[in-house]
């Protein structure tokens, strides 16, 4: 029996959850089924993935009519799931029964009672959508024994770039660092939003193109990266003040500018810089695998946090962090005028960043 889980920090980075996942698709693929998977956690995009394989691939397309049943928790109980899920199947080796969306059924630990003696001949999946079962309750007990358990962990914003890395690789591609920071920029830590962008993107590069470049990122996500997050932490790691103050007046001006996720965007950024502060405290020279291991960035980016630890020795870097606490705050409507823009506030943190 195997339990796909997050076991580790190595899981935590999304590492084992792709290869385990990889591992997973390649048994579907080869028509080795188990009678239960219970597909879920805080990330959709395994989880649906792996579904889907499944539905691909557990039954012939003229077995389906009679053999496969896809329903949602919303209109099903346990009762008619394990009904179904007790049929035996019709001129075919197995019947499918799949059951999305399964966090809205109010009995689902009632399905243990079918997992204490699950039919062979039935592939019965449950797929939660960013939600999770009970891990010491029955349900998720039974399917230990007899199934297989998918919980897939959330990609932490730290970890975007490199997850983004990695998919490209998988694709056959290389991503240079900058286009991947600027593709994470626009499309977030949603891994089903980047594979869409991705999709929309290969569609519009030339036939051939072997490696992504921040142009081909601009042109076709419709994301500029000179006027970015990206771009204004680039600006005040080296505290460049016209540039800084120049990025984040036009990010300000943005239709979908919202200050809370800039500040956000900007924690993380002074955070790591902390971070690699601490670690140089430490004395000697930190290795490129230590360096990569604390700021969680590619090596491209090694530089820009050599000059910012320059600049924002630990008192600055502390003051800066309770600055972001601060507008944090008055960008979710505290101690600030209804009248004063986000924008505004925006360039005023920048300001006063650069004048720590």
């Amino acid at each position: 029996m195997k339990v796909f889980k997050k076991k580790s920090n190595v899981a935590k980075s999304g590492v084992n959850i792709e290869a385990q996942t990889r591992e997973l698709i390649n048994d579907i693929r080869q028509k080795n089924f188990k009678p239960v998977y219970l597909l879920m956690g805080e990330e959709p995009y395994y989880p649906d993935k792996i579904c889907q394989e499944i539905i691909d691939h557990c039954l012939e397309e003229w077995e389906q009519d009679f053999n496969q049943t896809v329903c949602y928790g919303s209109d099903v109980d346990a009762e008619m799931v394990i009904t179904a899920a007790r049929r035996f199947p019709m001129m075919a080796e197995r019947q499918l029964v799949v059951v999305k969306e399964a966090q809205l059924m109010k009995d689902i630990e009632q399905l243990s009672l079918y997992c204490a003696q699950p039919l062979d001949s039935t592939v019965l999946v449950v797929l939660l959508h960013r939600a999770s079962v009970d891990k010491r309750k029955a349900f998720y007990k039974a399917v230990q024994k007899v199934g297989v358990i998918v919980d897939s962990p959330a990609v932490r914003e730290y970890e975007i770039v490199n997850w983004i890395g990695r998919y490209y690789e998988g694709r056959g591609l290389q991503i240079e660092p900058p286009a991947a920071q600027l593709l994470a920029e626009s499309a977030g830590t949603d891994l089903g939003t980047l594979v869409v962008e991705t999709d929309k993107l290969l569609k519009n590069l030339p036939e051939g193109t072997a490696r992504v470049r921040v142009e081909d990122i601009e042109k076709n996500v419709g994301v500029s990266r000179q006027f970015s997050i990206f771009e204004l932490t680039k600006a005040l790691s080296s505290r460049n003040a016209r540039q800084a103050v120049k990025v984040a007046s036009y990010i300000g001006q943005s239709a979908r500018f919202a200050l809370p996720a800039a500040v956000s965007a900007l924690f993380t950024h002074f955070y790591r810089i902390l971070k690699y502060e601490a670690l140089l405290a430490k004395g000697g020279r930190p290795s490129q695998e230590e360096k990569a291991s604390v700021l969680g960035v590619s090596p491209y980016f090694f530089r820009e946090y050599d000059e910012a630890v320059r600049n924002y020795p630990l008192p600055k870097c502390m003051a800066v962090i309770a600055l972001l606490k601060e507008f944090d705050f008055k960008g979710k409507g505290g101690d600030v005028s209804q009248e004063t823009e986000a924008g505004d506030l925006l360039v005023e943190l920048t300001v006063s960043i650069l004048n720590i």
